[in-house]
């Protein structure tokens, strides 16, 4: 069966101080009746006080980028192992702003989808569709093209590390939102996609996150859809009571 997920995508925001007093607020709420999992990607430069922090918390670490070596002369990167060894279990994979903004191709993160699954991280691979191609009706084939070029080199017996996350980047940041007929929809067709890849138990058994402004007045109904496993939180998980109340949805 799969997980219900809530995610917390700090993006590039929170210096320490301000990241360790988030986490802090974050233990005050009580995320441990809710019946999904917790996860929170702070910047690199915070995930070793936050992971040393949560010890005793439901709450788990992702990482939100690596690089697709193991290691060497890759000034500025950061490579799996660094981030095992502070503490992440995630990593989040594909980013629409990843791929606008710094130019990753589906090529490169193939590579590193198989670097984070050689080094034991689960995967929140992200996928989704600009404004004009929801406009041209081209969704189904844009989400469709990156999952197969991106991640469908992998096995079935892999799969059970990937998380899919859908961004309808249309939505991200701008305060539109995919309706929960829209996001139902997509999840739907990626869920069929993933049946003809591999087969119906890989199909069901995948968790497909919605990122695209989720905030605690419609996670809710966004959360009941069929095909919709949780969220992938950006702006609304900088506050503790937000992303508890779009915990709260399950």
């Amino acid at each position: 069966m799969r997980k219900n997920i809530v995610a917390g995508n700090w993006k590039m925001n929170c210096n320490l101080d301000e990241s360790q007093h988030l986490i802090n607020a974050l233990k005050l709420e009580d995320f441990e009746q809710i019946k999904a999992e917790i996860i929170i990607a702070p910047p690199f430069t915070n995930l070793y006080p936050a992971h040393q922090s949560l010890q005793d918390s439901k709450i788990k670490l992702s990482a939100q980028n690596l690089n697709e070596n193991e290691n060497g002369a890759f000034t500025g990167e950061i490579s799996p192992e660094m981030l095992k060894s502070v503490g992440a279990e995630y990593v989040i994979l594909g980013h629409s702003e990843r791929r606008a903004i710094y130019n990753e191709t589906d090529e490169l993160l193939a590579k590193k989808v198989t670097t984070a699954l050689k080094h034991d991280f689960k995967i929140m691979f992200c996928i989704g569709e600009e404004l004009d191609k929801r406009q041209a009706g081209k969704h189904f084939e844009v989400v469709e093209n990156q999952l197969k070029n991106g991640l469908f080199h992998i096995s079935e017996s892999e799969m059970k590390n990937i998380v899919i996350a859908y961004e309808p980047v249309w939505a991200i940041g701008t305060g539109e939102t995919a309706s929960p007929e829209q996001a139902q929809e997509i999840h739907a067709h990626i869920r069929k996609v993933l049946a003809k890849k591999y087969n119906e138990n890989v199909a069901e058994g995948t968790s497909i996150l919605y990122g695209g402004s989720v905030k605690p007045n419609n996670a809710k109904e966004i959360f009941a859809k069929k095909d919709v496993d949780g969220g992938l939180i950006g702006g609304a998980s900088l506050d503790a009571k937000s992303f508890k109340a779009i915990a709260d949805s399950f």
